[in-house]
């Protein structure tokens, strides 16, 4: 089981995201323990200056804007080839 978190502070593209992972992981049957983290000093803890973060099992692979479909479903699959957000947002 993937543990995935979801940094932010409740705006319309966090609870987007949220969403979208857990409509992924449904269609994908892939187990998700989804945790939602709204308090700012966590959300620093990992760098994130740009909202929504999200977390896979304690790696940053996004930082800022919704994600993919595409890019939700890689890292429900394991595949760690994306590494982390494509832009760079996150600092990986």
């Amino acid at each position: 089981m993937k543990t995935i978190k979801v940094l932010g502070t409740g705006c319309a593209n966090c609870n987007t995201t949220i969403q979208l992972i857990e409509e992924q992981a449904k269609g994908k049957g892939v187990q998700v323990q989804l945790e939602k983290v709204d308090d700012v000093a966590e959300i620093m803890r990992y760098g994130v200056m740009s909202t929504p973060g999200v977390v896979v099992d304690e790696k940053l692979v996004h930082a800022g804007g919704v994600p993919s479909r595409e890019t939700i479903d890689s890292w429900l699959g394991g595949n760690s080839g994306g590494g982390c957000c494509s832009g760079g947002a996150c600092g990986g």
